[in-house]
């Protein structure tokens, strides 16, 4: 909104920092009649790779859900979105670059939400002694696995704005911090080794980050209450905890309600002098919904029994294609050997690695796929990243089928 309060801190043309936030890792095309800016044309590639399509069928809280009515990871972008939208549209900040962070945040999160990410991770770190951690994943996805066609009609990187990228590696909604401001210094966002590492280089980013948190903790209540996960005395727990941070009684819980007021008291509170912020009260109410969310949701014996069901798929799946590996021969004894047991598994797997390896004796990348090349077949660690790459990519749905047909005969 023109007149803002952070009007003047706004990414835009003139800005201190709009050189660095627009730069690219490499020239994209120039269509002569698009009329987009740099931050919109990331949103529409965003919104147009396969990833942010494969979102709708992956975990926010509940599991491989057959409700409708349930958040999935895809819906909770779109909140991220929402929130960013009406909180940078009335403190006068980019919203066209708060919309392409927000909804390419998490498109590397693995299948069955965090669950499945503390999985991928222990793996990752017993075989490639690495990490995994859904921040860092997403950053890959659009630096590296995400394609779309270029003019020419060849599968190109997506080569997003250095602003865009850095939101999104940085935007971890888990953190305790009350005062949030942009850094100024440019780091290369491939060296960040840990979750929280550094504050985002915009203001943009900062508040992303914070709409995180106010898109998913009363989301995953309501959907908790919409699925009887919460009993009668841990409602009153919430109404109690609500009604004490607020001052004001309310009848039920309600996640617009919520969302709302968070919402005007970062408008409210927040200025440039002293960061993106909410005031002590709701910035305790968030804490204490937190705390109630990881107690009586996170940690219910329903879903403890689908983690299970969760660890046995992914690391089942894991297994099956490390045994597969032949150096240089992998692809062919994934075709000869594995595609009459594990059709699906083997399709998918086979163009995933035939897409981002380089050559190898008796095979040729296609001529259409001109971006870059990640994995070598003769190197094992490489095939074992391939791997984990793979299934980090798949929904939760699909990771189903897949353990299903492993476990048919």
């Amino acid at each position: 909104m023109e007149g803002g309060k952070f009007s003047k801190e706004a990414i835009t043309d003139g800005h201190p920092k709009w050189n660095e936030c627009i730069r690219r890792k490499n020239n994209l095309y120039d269509r002569p009649d698009d009329v987009r800016s740099p931050f919109a044309r990331d949103y529409n590639r965003i919104l147009h790779c396969t990833a942010y399509r494969r979102l709708k069928h992956k975990t926010q809280v509940f599991f491989a859900t057959g409700n409708d009515h349930i958040c999935t990871r895809i819906e909770h972008v779109n909140h991220v979105a929402s929130v960013s939208y009406t909180i940078s549209n009335y403190l006068g900040l980019n919203i066209e670059l708060t919309n392409a962070i927000a909804v390419g945040h998490d498109l590397g999160h693995a299948p069955f939400g965090h669950t499945g990410e503390e999985i991928l991770k222990r793996i990752a770190e017993q075989e490639l002694q690495d990490s995994f951690w859904h921040e860092k994943n997403s950053l890959c996805f659009v630096d590296k696995y995400e394609t779309l066609p270029g003019p020419d009609g060849r599968e190109w990187n997506l080569n997003l704005t250095y602003a865009v990228r850095d939101g999104i590696i940085l935007h971890c909604g888990e953190v305790d911090d009350m005062v949030l401001k942009p850094r100024n210094y440019v780091i290369k966002l491939e060296d960040i080794t840990e979750v929280n590492q550094h504050m985002p280089f915009t203001w943009e980013g900062c508040l992303v980050k914070v709409a995180d948190k106010i898109a998913y903790w009363g989301r995953d209540i309501e959907d908790a209450l919409s699925l009887r996960i919460l009993d009668d005395n841990q409602k009153k727990e919430l109404i109690d905890l609500v009604e004490d941070s607020i001052k004001e009684k309310i009848s039920e819980f309600n996640n617009t309600f919520i969302m709302h007021k968070f919402i005007i008291d970062i408008c409210n509170t927040s200025d440039p002098n002293d960061g993106i912020r909410l005031s002590p009260n709701y910035f305790e109410l968030m804490k204490r919904l937190r705390d109630f969310s990881t107690k009586h949701i996170y940690k219910h014996k329903r879903l403890e029994i689908y983690k299970q069901y969760a660890k046995l798929i992914i690391e089942s799946i894991y297994s099956v294609l490390k045994e597969a590996y032949r150096g240089e021969d992998t692809i062919n004894e994934l075709n000869l050997r594995y595609s009459e047991i594990y059709p699906l598994l083997t399709k998918y797997f086979v163009e995933w690695l035939k897409k981002y390896s380089k050559n190898i004796r008796g095979y040729e990348r296609e001529g259409k796929y001109k971006n870059d090349i990640i994995y070598d077949m003769k190197n094992y660690m490489n095939y074992l990243q391939a791997i984990i790459d793979f299934i980090s990519g798949m929904t939760d749905s699909f990771a189903v089928k897949v353990f299903n047909e492993l476990t048919s005969f």
